[in-house]
């Protein structure tokens, strides 16, 4: 189901990403839950919610980065 506020994000996207970053992932993951409410529009046997983390991951690896120090920076390697 969609997340209302960015404190609704699961933990282990709160935890790993940055406040910015969990604005994306919100947005898009949104965004993909309405998007992709038709299964025929999924790939595969994958449900609507693992489509829209899908989507959201997606998304927040366009804008940021993951470094050697296991912290998501903004831009790309």
């Amino acid at each position: 189901m969609p997340y209302p506020r960015i404190e609704d994000l699961p933990d282990a996207v709160r935890r790993v990403l940055p406040k910015h970053a969990q604005d994306i992932y919100k947005e898009a993951y949104d965004s993909a839950w309405e998007q992709y409410a038709d299964p025929s529009k999924r790939r595969g046997s994958e449900d609507r919610e693992e489509t829209a983390h899908r989507v959201a991951w997606a998304a927040v690896k366009a804008k940021y980065h993951k470094g050697d120090d296991d912290k998501w920076h903004p831009g790309s390697d």
